[in-house]
């Protein structure tokens, strides 16, 4: 029935009536899966998700028989397919994400990590090799720094590049979305401006460490033991705190907090972002018992939360890498110094 409006506009009763809403034969579409949901029903790419969990249940397995068994072969076979499984699932991930059409279309930072640190262990055994056949002939004092060197700059091309395959690769951010702009003058202010941090972060972590320390009775290792020597300084510095910051900046500020930031919001990733950071350095302790490897973990975590809190915070606040990548920098620059003049006094 037609009618007219309080404006003089004809209307029928068609348009009065409510929408309709979805009864038993016409069900709204279903949610598409995550990537922890076991089925290929309803996945925008299945073959990606089955390889992805396939190859990693398979990878992981052959670690574990391998470490029990304590075969190496194992290990480095299980950790080979374990890379191609993670990889292959933060593949699928971005693909259904972007499905969703949700806000970050892309891999969880969490899931980039671990296939980065699976492919690590396993390229590294065969950079292991090739160290020690280079580095035979050479002596500790300069072998020791150098194979560091080596080990960082892998472990940077491996960063980067499984961050370029799953992140950058699929679409899901740029690098000029993760704040890594080429270097000009706003980054090298950007970059003096992080440093200028560096002094007051390690005061504050000396704090920590030394309340941490005093409560856990143990000293967490750093990743770059001092050579006492200026020939290996001079490497370790180059490996600590040019190299390592700069990747470590590119996955953990530059790709977790600017994907992270899209879906839970800027604090919040900011948090995230450190809490990964700080486990990222402590996944390889070694300890006697398992109360040491606690305290280890209690220690090497505490004190690094308060430069990744800084990290972050100088990430957002700049909107540019750089100016995290000069703390980081800064801060590893510092302690290593300090280390070193250390070993020096103390004729180690």
């Amino acid at each position: 029935m037609a009618s007219l409006d309080t404006e003089g506009h004809v209307t029928s009763d068609d348009d009065l009536d409510p929408p309709a809403t979805p009864g038993a034969d016409q069900q709204p579409p279903p949610a598409r899966p995550g990537l922890n949901t076991f089925t290929i029903e309803g996945r925008a790419a299945p073959a990606l998700f089955v390889v992805g969990w396939l190859t990693s249940i398979l990878g992981l397995a052959l670690v574990v028989v391998g470490v029990l068994s304590q075969s190496r072969l194992l290990v480095f076979v299980g950790a080979g397919f374990l890379s191609v499984g993670l990889v292959t699932g933060a593949g699928s991930q971005a693909i259904e994400r972007r499905a969703r059409s949700e806000v970050y279309a892309g891999p969880s930072p969490i899931l980039v990590f671990v296939a980065a640190i699976a492919v690590a262990n396993f390229v590294g055994v065969i950079l292991d090799l090739a160290l020690s056949v280079v580095f035979r002939d050479a002596g500790a004092a300069i072998r020791v720094p150098l194979g560091q060197l080596a080990q960082a700059v892998f472990m940077a091309a491996v960063f980067i590049g499984v961050v370029r395959l799953t992140v950058v690769g699929t679409g899901a951010l740029s690098w000029t979305q993760m704040r890594l702009r080429r270097f000009d003058g706003r980054a090298a202010a950007d970059l003096a401006f992080g440093a200028a941090m560096a002094l007051p972060i390690i005061a504050v972590t000396l704090a920590v460490a030394v309340v941490l320390v005093s409560l856990f009775r143990v000293v967490s290792p750093g990743p770059l033991p001092p050579t006492g020597t200026t020939t290996g300084l001079l490497i370790q510095l180059v490996a600590g705190a040019i190299i390592a910051p700069l990747a470590e900046e590119i996955i953990f500020r530059g790709f977790a907090i600017s994907a992270w930031e899209r879906s839970i919001g800027t604090s919040r990733a900011v948090v995230r972002a450190s809490i990964l950071f700080a486990l990222a350095h402590v996944i390889s302790i070694q300890a006697g018992s398992f109360g040491e490897a606690i305290g280890l973990i209690a220690v090497g975590m505490g004190t690094r939360l308060p430069v990744a809190f800084a990290l972050g915070w100088l990430f957002v606040r700049r909107r540019s890498i750089w100016a995290s990548v000069g703390l980081h920098a800064t801060f590893n620059g510092v302690l290593l110094v300090i280390a070193n003049a250390s070993v020096r006094a103390g004729g180690g």
